[in-house]
């Protein structure tokens, strides 16, 4: 529980931020004027804001809060797959994606992802089809409240779901009114919040450290060998090197097709500003990457997972070492309070984005095409959209209560089961779209159906088959005996799947070229 001097200093703190926050909303909503401002903004952003804001936008609170609690639980095995292969993969996606994508969305003035593939496939229900399965997406907006919520609620000694309502309340009621236009100057102030406190957080476990890496290691070792062996047996995520490389290179290179990474490079003018927006988010990026790191002085702090004898959920494991570790003087707690301002601008700079790309897609790619001839005006669209993002809150609201109340092991389960299928489907269309120029929309839209039934098949069917009809999927047994099943791994399966199908269909589908007609002839 955190002290008095910490819940004054806190709520004061807190404020200041909220005001802030609000000054720039309120300067980008008297700019926008129509769903395309909203959705990409009419300013002339410089590349390095626009790259802190993907950087920020990219590291949600799963970064800085969720994983860091799952390395924590499962040691050095959860440390090589979100802190090394993941952002090694992610970032490597990010840069070779990022060009194409921007060049084509540019031409074609996308303002979002589902309208990004409608037009590179010239297919109006193809991006209605990419437009509904981006509601999956709401699940990560799940994921970030709640990691929110329980900084927040531990920070200011609130109850979870008092505390649940007022971020819900405050976060969707601003993101009605910024924007594009306001989201870059926000995440870009989040970001520089983050940099500083993933600094602080890094650092953290000097003291555990002090002696040594091999002295750290044997500390963790005391408490329970199995957190500094590369993989755990015991664990539903980190169980072997499939999961944790293979799993996590394909979910890494995957992960930059979600809306509100991807299209981040549409917010730039001019395409000289590429390579420096790039740079920018990248080395930003690989700092926050290491935060997760933080976990496993998390395990030190706390070696039985508990805290004033109460066990600590996955997701209260890094609040609660921020409230320990920064309680004692003032000077520390003045550090823990810019701490819990980072953890929480971390999840606002990713939730920002995902309501503006995911209420932006729902109303210009699901909304618009249906009701085109009732609402005609930009400021009707507008309207749509803030009752969109309503929608959203309700939802968002109820889905985040009920994993505060009943979570299965981690929220992070529940948001990568909708935010895995999401890119999983996504995949095909965009990467086949951007190198394999001749493709057609048949073969995206096979890769497309081919992913989504493969996820949900291996997801669902397959821990059914194995656990209660007794049937044996040979390689697949160990992953689903468990009650809880690992989403990478439907992520990856479906992914590789896809993809060879779509390559077989590609290839298949090809229209000779005329040499290879006059030789068909000539041998004929």
């Amino acid at each position: 529980m955190a002290s008095t001097q910490q819940v004054t200093g806190g709520a004061i703190l807190i404020a200041i931020y909220a005001a802030v926050i609000l000054f720039f909303v309120i300067r980008g909503a008297l700019r926008t004027k129509n769903i395309s401002d909203y959705a990409v903004g009419n300013f002339n952003f410089s590349p390095l804001f626009v790259g802190l804001s993907l950087a920020a936008a990219m590291t949600s609170a799963a970064t800085f809060v969720i994983n860091p609690g799952l390395i924590a639980a499962y040691g050095l095995s959860g440390a090589l797959s979100f802190g090394i292969v993941f952002p090694i993969a992610s970032l490597i996606s990010l840069v070779v994606l990022t060009k194409s994508f921007r060049r084509h969305g540019t031409n074609v003035k996308a303002l979002t992802l589902a309208s990004w593939i409608g037009t590179r496939y010239n297919s109006k229900g193809y991006a209605l089809f990419i437009g509904f399965l981006s509601v999956l997406l709401i699940t990560f907006i799940v994921l970030i409240l709640v990691a929110i919520t329980k900084v927040m609620s531990q920070s200011l000694n609130i109850s979870e779901s008092w505390m649940l309502f007022f971020v819900v309340a405050f976060v969707f009621g601003y993101m009605m009114f910024g924007g594009a236009n306001s989201m870059v100057y926000t995440n870009t102030l989040q970001a520089i919040v983050m940099v500083i406190v993933a600094v602080i957080l890094i650092s953290s476990g000097y003291p555990y450290l002090k002696d040594g890496l091999f002295a750290f290691f044997d500390k963790l070792a005391t408490v329970n060998p199995d957190l500094v062996k590369p993989t755990n047996p015991g664990s539903p995520l980190f169980r072997d090197f499939f999961e944790i490389i293979f799993a996590q290179i394909i979910v890494g290179v995957a992960v930059v097709c979600q809306p509100h990474i991807i299209t981040k490079s549409l917010l730039l003018k001019k395409e000289s500003d590429v390579n420096r927006y790039l740079v920018s988010a990248v080395i930003i990026q690989a700092l926050f990457y290491s935060v997760v790191f933080t976990g496993l002085y998390a395990r030190l702090t706390f070696p039985d997972l508990a805290s004033n004898g109460k066990p600590l959920g996955i997701d209260g494991i890094i609040p609660a070492y921020v409230v320990q570790v920064f309680s004692q003087g003032w000077v520390a707690i003045g550090i823990g309070l810019i701490v819990v301002l980072g953890l929480i601008s971390a999840g606002l700079s990713t939730i920002e984005g995902l309501i503006q790309s995911l209420s932006t897609t729902i109303t210009s790619d699901i909304i618009k095409p249906l009701i085109r001839k009732q609402a005609t005006t930009d400021r009707n669209y507008i309207m749509i959209n803030r009752i969109v993002i309503f929608g959203m809150a309700l939802v968002s609201f109820l889905a985040a209560r009920s994993q505060l109340l009943h979570p299965n092991l981690s929220v992070a389960i529940f948001a990568q089961n909708g935010v895995y299928s999401f890119f999983s489907i996504a995949f095909v269309p965009i990467v086949f779209g951007i190198f394999l120029k001749s493709t057609t929309r048949n073969t995206a839209l096979t890769g497309s159906i081919s992913a989504l039934l493969v996820y949900f098949l291996v997801y669902y069917l397959f821990p059914w088959l194995i656990r209660t009809a007794g049937i044996s999927l040979g390689f697949f047994d160990k992953y689903f005996i468990g009650k809880v099943q690992n989403p990478a791994i439907a992520a990856a399966t479906a992914i590789t799947v896809s993809v060879l199908i779509s390559l077989v269909v590609f290839y298949l589908s090809r229209k000779p070229t005329p040499e290879k007609e006059k030789l068909t002839g000539n041998i004929a």
